[in-house]
């Protein structure tokens, strides 16, 4: 089943492949390996796809839950993280109308 789910993650991901066969790594430019145009091509595509995430997950730490140690009761913190992204659904449908 892990196998069937497409990761698509940054640089900052590379040792990944270890651990998940089916990941999208953009490439990596070096001083000895510069990235042609068609790699920059392919990375701004990766990059495009992946951007919808990495919004989402700022809107998420702006509320500081996952970005700062939780200090309340740890039996609502489920409930708490979902009340949040449940809002930022809900705000994300409001702009698509």
């Amino acid at each position: 089943m892990l196998k069937e789910i497409e990761a698509k993650v940054d640089l900052g991901y590379i040792g990944i492949k270890k651990f998940h066969s089916n990941v999208e790594i953009p490439k990596k430019n070096s001083k000895n390996y510069k990235l042609t145009d068609e790699d920059k091509i392919e990375n701004q595509d990766k990059a495009s796809r992946r951007i919808f995430v990495e919004h989402i997950n700022a809107k998420i730490k702006t509320f500081q839950i996952l970005k700062q140690k939780y200090r309340n009761r740890r039996k609502r913190y489920n409930l708490r993280v979902n009340l949040i992204c449940g809002l930022i659904n809900f705000d994300r449908n409001m702009m698509v109308e």
